[in-house]
C-alpha cells in the first residue's frame, strides 16, 4: 500500500514551525515510514509536483503572489493543514493590519518602491478551505507528530482545545493572577506549550491562540478592575495571534473604548 504523499509549503513566516518538524529527530524515521515526504524545501531540494494527500502549510498571506499560490496548493491537496500562528491567524506580522502599510515599508526598507506586498497579513483560511488547524508560535512537536500519524492512518487528529489554566493545574503552578496580580491570557488561550510562562512567574502571552469558547471580554474586564491599563491589554491580545477573531474583536473593542474617552 502506497504511503500518503506529504508536502510542506512556506508562506510569510520565520520558518520556526517547519523547523519543529526537523526537530522531531528521534521520530523522523518513524514518520518517514508512515508518509512519503515529496516536497519540503526547508529540508531537501526534492520537490515533486502534486497531487498531494497531505499538505502542511506554514505562514500567512502577505503578497498577491501568495494569494494565488495558496489556491494552487489547495487544488493539489486532499487534506490541508495549517501549522502555526502565522498560518492560522496571520501571525505577528498581522500587526500591520492596524497600521499604515506605507509607513512600515518606509521605516524598514531603504528603497520601499521595490517592495510589492499587501497591506494586510491574513490567515490561510481566509483564502481557501482548511481541513485542520495546528496552533502555536511555534507549534508543539508532540501535536505535530499526532497530526501526521493520525492522517497517515486515516483518522482525524486529536489535539487539546482546553485552556492553559488546566495545564497550570496539572503542572502544579500557583495561579500568578490570583497570587501576584499578574495579567495572564492563560484562561482564554489554547493548551499546547505546557504552561511554560506561568511556571516562571510570567503571564501567558497567548502563543497558541484562543481556546475553545473563550470568554475574553470577561477576562479583560476583570483585569481592568484590577488596574491593568487598556493599552497593555490591547498589546497582549495583539501579539502572536493578533488577527485571531476572538482576540481581534476584543482588542478592537478595547481600543475603541480608549478612543471614546475625552
Amino acid at each position: 500500500m502506497a504511503r500518503p504523499r506529504l508536502a510542506v509549503f512556506k508562506f510569510a513566516s520565520c520558518d520556526g514551525c517547519q523547523l519543529t518538524l526537523l526537530d522531531c529527530e528521534d521520530e523522523l524515521l518513524a514518520i518517514g515510514e508512515k508518509v512519503d515526504i515529496v516536497h519540503f524545501l526547508e529540508a531537501s531540494d526534492r520537490a515533486e509536483s502534486g497531487p498531494y494527500d497531505i499538505a502542511l502549510v506554514e505562514g500567512s498571506i502577505t503578497t498577491a503572489h501568495d494569494a494565488e499560490r495558496i489556491q494552487e496548493v489547495r487544488r493539489q491537496t486532499k487534506f490541508l493543514v495549517t501549522i502555526g500562528a502565522c498560518a492560522t491567524s496571520g501571525g505577528i506580522q498581522a500587526l500591520r493590519n492596524w497600521g499604515d502599510h506605507a509607513d512600515f515599508l518606509r521605516a524598514v526598507y531603504a528603497s520601499p518602491q521595490y517592495i510589492d506586498s499587501l497591506a494586510t497579513s491574513t490567515a490561510i483560511a481566509e483564502h481557501v478551505p482548511v481541513d485542520f488547524e495546528l496552533r502555536g508560535c511555534p507549534i508543539d512537536k508532540r501535536q505535530l507528530i499526532e497530526v501526521i500519524r493520525s492522517l497517515a492512518t486515516g483518522r482525524r487528529p486529536r489535539t487539546p482545545s482546553h485552556s492553559v489554566c488546566l495545564d497550570c493545574k496539572l503542572r502544579g503552578n500557583v495561579c500568578i493572577t490570583v497570587a501576584q496580580g499578574v495579567p495572564c491570557l492563560g484562561p482564554v488561550t489554547q493548551s499546547g506549550c505546557g504552561a511554560i510562562c506561568p511556571a516562571y512567574d510570567r503571564g501567558c502571552y497567548g502563543c497558541f491562540g484562543p481556546a475553545a469558547q473563550p470568554n475574553v471580554v470577561s477576562l479583560t474586564t476583570q483585569f481592568q478592575r484590577a488596574g491593568t491599563a487598556v493599552p497593555e491589554l490591547v498589546r497582549g491580545l495583539r501579539l502572536f495571534n493578533a488577527a485571531a477573531p476572538e482576540f481581534r474583536r476584543e482588542s478592537d473593542r478595547l481600543d475603541s473604548s480608549v478612543e471614546r474617552q475625552p
